[in-house]
């Protein structure tokens, strides 16, 4: 009897060994394999940079730029019982999680249906997440839709041609927006005009400031549009001594065949007619408005509602990390001086233009100010913000692109 029971506990034991012994190969695959995949991960993320480098990679930001701060939350709120929100609208529900993944899967949005076509039309391509705010992983990609219709601007209320303006905070026309400060700072330009200011898409507009307009694929007009954000942008930097040239080039009014998804075709023609008539020109900003609503293009700043800003890079341009670098020192200085207000700096380099026109100059970017629902007031208090930033950076490009006195006289000093 006693020999019966030492063999069934032997039997036992070597039963709950072999598991152990199960367990502990399972566990060892499992983080031998984890390893495996970040490392390599890590090298193919550090050989596409190298050797690829010609344009933006959207592999592991492309992922999180599909994926918002709600997921990030509801993964926490798993854990966290207090952090959990509706479980309607919970994120790992069976709908949401195959949305995310088909989403994922083909660049189409169930819940949107504007997606199925941005494959094939231009400029609505899927951008690629260059950095976030603060830090952050994961932000909201700007959404670009062109109008439904090429009727909007056809007819007799077209606008008029517009023109390129130097130093428009003076008396040539009335300041958009706010008052601007009284005293101007001292040139910091040294009396020369060096920031370019246009609009490719010049009549995106803003649901509030046109009346009866509610559809968002509407939004557009010949008058109050994104070139007042652009006027503004100019104004502002003016006042804070930055030599500025502002462009309000109507190309509805101006191409007799006019095609919106040219837009940058003609842009081009009116930077090569601002270098010629501005020289001293070193600096291009193309203001553009979002398509997104209200509620992904607004932030709350010290009280007053301000319009979130995207950087775009032209991810086709085959030199886009000049302007890449560019870009991110502005949205540094803006996010220093106004956490918040930046949504990040986004490539896109797949169908649509891809360029932006940012091969004219590595001090070239396109921005993005607020969308449909954003009021004009709110992209004003931004622009003034962004001037403040755009300044600095100009500001301490002069400095670095100062020779010291006496050098390159040929002489030795002393």
């Amino acid at each position: 009897m006693k020999w019966s029971a030492v063999t069934a506990s032997w039997s036992r034991y070597k039963k709950t060994g072999q598991a152990i012994g199960v367990y502990t190969r399972t566990l060892t695959i499992l983080m031998t394999g984890s390893l495996v995949f970040f490392l390599g991960l890590g090298v193919l993320g550090y050989m596409q940079s190298k050797l690829t480098g010609t344009a933006p990679s959207s592999s592991m930001k492309g992922l999180a730029a599909s994926v918002s701060s709600r997921f990030f939350m509801d993964m926490m709120g798993m854990e966290v019982p207090h952090l959990q929100a509706d479980r309607q609208s919970f994120t790992f529900s069976q709908s949401n999680i195959s949305g995310f993944l088909f989403s994922l899967v083909t660049d189409i949005n169930p819940d949107d249906p504007k997606t199925l076509i941005a494959r094939e039309m231009p400029g609505m391509d899927r951008p690629v997440v260059l950095s976030t705010p603060q830090g952050g992983l994961v932000v909201d990609s700007p959404e670009d839709y062109g109008p439904t219709s090429q009727d909007l601007f056809k007819g007799e209320n077209v606008g008029e041609a517009g023109s390129i303006t130097a130093n428009p905070g003076g008396e040539e026309g009335p300041v958009m927006g706010p008052a601007l400060p009284a005293q101007a700072k001292p040139p910091s330009s040294a009396g020369k005009n060096v920031a370019f200011i246009y609009q490719s898409h010049n009549q995106e507009s803003y649901l509030p400031e046109l009346p009866g307009v509610k559809d968002p694929d509407k939004a557009y007009d010949p008058k109050k549009n994104v070139t007042l954000v652009g006027l503004r942008l100019a104004q502002r930097l003016e006042k804070e001594g930055i030599g500025a040239v502002h462009s309000d080039k109507n190309y509805p009014a101006i191409e007799k065949t006019f095609n919106y998804y040219y837009s940058y075709k003609y842009s081009f023609k009116t930077l090569q007619e601002a270098m010629a008539g501005h020289p001293d020109l070193d600096f291009y900003f193309d203001i553009h408005r979002d398509s997104q609503r209200r509620d992904k293009t607004t932030a709350r700043i010290g009280g007053k509602d301000y319009a979130q800003i995207y950087f775009i890079i032209g991810g086709k341009n085959p030199k886009w990390k000049e302007n890449y670098a560019f870009a991110e020192r502005i949205d540094k200085a803006l996010q220093e001086k106004y956490p918040g207000l930046s949504k990040g700096i986004h490539a896109k380099s797949g169908e649509g233009n891809g360029v932006y026109n940012q091969n004219f100059s590595p001090n070239s970017v396109l921005i993005e100010v607020g969308g449909v629902d954003n009021t004009l007031e709110e992209c004003y208090r931004t622009v003034d913000a962004l001037a403040d930033a755009i300044s600095e950076v100009i500001l301490n490009a002069e400095k670095v692109d100062a020779k010291p006195q006496g050098e390159g006289d040929g002489k030795k000093q002393g």
